[in-house]
Formats: structure tokens, sequence, C-alpha cells
């Protein structure tokens, strides 16, 4: 057998060890269902489930990646949990940001190592413990919270993950109680990129314009079509981004035995829209888009921002020069009568 690797050095503060399992390490349990189980080894302690109870001391000093079986029989699969499987699992004070969404975020957004990342809100730290991942222990992750309940939560989470001795927070971590759009302009930073999983990402754009350096990023996490256009369309009357780029993701799972070969019946679908733009020079515009908007995109009974050269005369004309003459008889008629 070839020599085994060392533990990923504690400088790297990745969240993930290698070599046997250690008390005070956390485990994931899979039965033959597929239901997990995590929990963090101690020595003495037991692992009870409906099929009856496993030993700490039995998982602790093996390499993951075998299977054990309880008093009562079940037999179980033992890993440590991957990131993806850790968030989906961990203690909730808000909902998650899920792993296809986080992943989508940090390569769009072009998260990268030694970047300053700017967070809002930080929810229950799933996307947090991403973003760390990725900017590394010389980058920096600055997380706006405005929920005291859910700061909490989200610094317990991102302490067990990375495995933390004694408490210690991630290095390049700082967690701050507030509303992005006041606290980031008192605290005069300048970051890379910007994130915004909240209610109202509009609200925080001139706050984010000011800290993003040229060339920088903003990415919005919104659940509702609502909230999609009314980002996307501040963003185009800012007018310091270039054209906002939104979509989503979906996640399909297949079943494959011999030549029953399908799409799963479970699939992850809709869980929220992202919208990236990038922050212009100072003093810099980016060209009008050359496109023509939909008949009605901006009719009167649009009530949110517009984008530059669409304003609400112009709509209303193109509309009432749309308008049959027999619409127009009328209307004038009951303009005379009245």
């Amino acid at each position: 057998m070839p020599d085994a690797l060392p533990d990923v050095s504690r400088d790297a503060w990745s969240g993930v060890h290698r070599g046997p399992l250690r008390e005070g390490e956390w485990v994931r349990l899979t039965d033959q269902k597929g239901r997990r189980h995590n929990f963090e080894l101690v020595p003495g302690k037991r692992f009870f489930s409906n099929r009856g109870h496993l030993e700490h001391d039995e998982l602790i000093g093996r390499e993951e990646g075998f299977t054990v079986t309880s008093s009562a029989g079940g037999e179980y699969l033992v890993f440590r949990p991957l990131l993806s499987e850790f968030v989906v699992s961990m203690p909730r004070g808000a909902a998650v940001v899920y792993p296809k969404d986080a992943a989508q975020i940090v390569a769009m957004a072009d998260i990268f190592p030694g970047a300053h990342v700017v967070e809002a809100g930080v929810g229950s730290g799933a996307l947090t413990c991403s973003l760390l991942r990725a900017v590394g222990p010389f980058g920096k992750v600055s997380s706006y919270e405005r929920r005291e309940e859910f700061a909490e939560v989200a610094r317990k989470n991102v302490t067990q993950f990375f495995g933390a001795p004694d408490g210690q927070t991630h290095p390049a971590w700082q967690l701050t109680l507030g509303d992005l759009a006041e606290a980031l302009p008192a605290s005069g930073e300048r970051c890379d990129r910007i994130i915004l999983d909240m209610l109202a990402p509009w609200e925080c754009l001139d706050a984010a314009a000011d800290a993003l350096v040229p060339g920088g990023i903003v990415c919005a996490y919104v659940a509702t079509t609502t909230q999609l256009s009314r980002f996307v369309e501040t963003v185009r009357l800012h007018g310091g981004f270039t054209e906002p780029q939104p979509w989503e993701s979906l996640v399909r799972d297949w079943h494959v035995e011999g030549l029953a070969v399908r799409p799963g019946h479970k699939m992850i679908g809709h869980t929220a829209f992202l919208v990236t733009a990038r922050r212009m020079a100072p003093g810099q515009r980016p060209p009008l888009k050359r496109r023509r908007p939909a008949p009605g995109a901006y009719g009167p009974d649009y009530l949110g921002p517009r984008p530059p050269g669409v304003p609400a005369e112009d709509a209303i004309e193109d509309l009432a020069a749309d308008t049959t003459a027999d619409t127009t008889a009328d209307v004038t008629g009951d303009v005379t009568e009245a």
C-alpha cells in the first residue's frame, strides 16, 4: 500500500481532515434506507437510533469509509461529512443557501483565494462556509447580519465546520451585527465582491457601489420574481454597473439500474434567483443596451424603476398609439358628457 497522506494543515482552514477519525470530529452515518445522522465523536458516548445503539469508541481511530453494525443489527456507512452535506443538516436560524446555489455564487461571482468578500446577511452560515473556503486564510469575508439570533447560530455553525480549537473563529471572517446599508459605508471597507442575501437587496445597492472596486461583482440571491425584477431594474437605473445577468439553477438526479435509466422522481427545483453585475470605473457608464422592450413591459401598470431611455410618459404614449379608433372615440364621448 502507498504511504498515507498527512492530515490537511491547520493553516489551510479547510474544514477537512485526513487519517483516522478522532474525538471532537463530526461524522455522518447513513443507513440502508439513506437516512443520515450527524454527530460529534465523544469518547464514552453512544449513538442511539431505531436500530439500536453504537459506541463512539468503535468509530474513533478508524479510517473513514467503513460500515458498522448497531446493537440491533442496523448497518451504517461512516464518513466525515462533506461541506455540501454539513450545510443541509446543520442547525438553522434562517433558511440556508443550498449547495447548488452556493456553488453557482462561488463560480459565477468569481470568488478567488485572497479576495475580500462582503456578505449580507449571514443567515445560518451555510454560504459563509463556502465563501471562507474559497477566499482561504489570506482573504477576508465580512458578514453583516441584522438579527442577533441568526448571527449566533451562524457563528456556531461556522466554528463547528472549520473545527476551530477553543472556539477560535476563522481568521478570515469578520461578523458584524448591523444593517449593511449603514454599517458598510461607516466602515470605509473596500472589497472585491458583494453577496446580498436579503429581503430588499436594492436598498443596499448604493452602499455596494461605493465599496466595490472597479471590476468588482455584486451578486444578489432572491427568492421571488418581484424581488428579481426590482433588483435588476434598480441596477440598470443606477448606471454604475454592467447589464445585470439573472438566472436560476435546477438540479435533477437520475435513476440508473441496468436498462432502467430515467430521471429521478425528486429534484431540487427552484430555490432562488441569482443576479450578477460588474462595477464600472468611477464616472463611467455602460453603453445603453440597444434593445426594444417587449410591448407593455414598461406600460402604465408597471410601477418599478425604469431603465434609462424608458420614461413613463413615452410608455403611456406608446400604449395610446396602439389603441383602436373606436376606443378613442368612446373615451372622448365620455369626457364630453362629463
